[in-house]
């Protein structure tokens, strides 16, 4: 019964941190944190390293703190928090870094559907460059007509 709750834990705080990454995207890396996030949109920059990068360590640090103590208690309640909040950490370095921005030349062709919706979503977000006015400030929940455009064109794209 305890790994049916921990794995709950662990899933749930998977999903509601994509909320909170939205929230967090849309009212503070646009907001108040501006000036670390505006690296990623511009692309002015020369190093591989942006400043948007130094989020990591924002998200990171809760996750830690969270599975150590947790630990430290016998396995409290909040180590899996901690580490459903890892998990959406890795799940967005594989999704933004490697498939959506390609940062790493890895899984750049495919004919998944989600995928290719994904990406254009987060092309739509990157089209405005600017702090306000821009869409889809989540990450693996987009909008259903992206979803639908991509159907359409793997449709036209690999009919034979």
């Amino acid at each position: 019964m305890e790994i049916i709750i921990n794995t709950s834990i662990v899933l749930v705080t998977f999903i509601l941190t994509e909320f909170s990454a939205w929230a967090n995207h849309k009212y503070i890396m646009h907001g108040v944190m501006w000036y670390f996030h505006a690296d990623h949109h511009k692309k002015d920059h020369k190093s591989w390293f942006e400043r948007n990068d130094l989020f990591f360590i924002i998200y990171a640090v809760p996750s830690w703190l969270l599975i150590m103590y947790g630990m430290m208690n016998q396995n409290a309640w909040y180590t899996w928090v901690g580490f459903g909040i890892l998990l959406y950490g890795l799940a967005y370095f594989v999704v933004h870094d490697l498939v959506i921005h390609q940062r790493f030349k890895v899984l750049t062709k495919t004919k998944n559907v989600y995928v290719l919706a994904l990406r254009r979503a987060h092309k739509m977000h990157h089209k405005n460059t600017g702090k306000e006015g821009g869409e889809s400030f989540g990450m693996l929940i987009i909008k259903q007509k992206y979803i639908q455009d991509a159907l359409k064109k793997s449709k036209t794209q690999y009919a034979h």
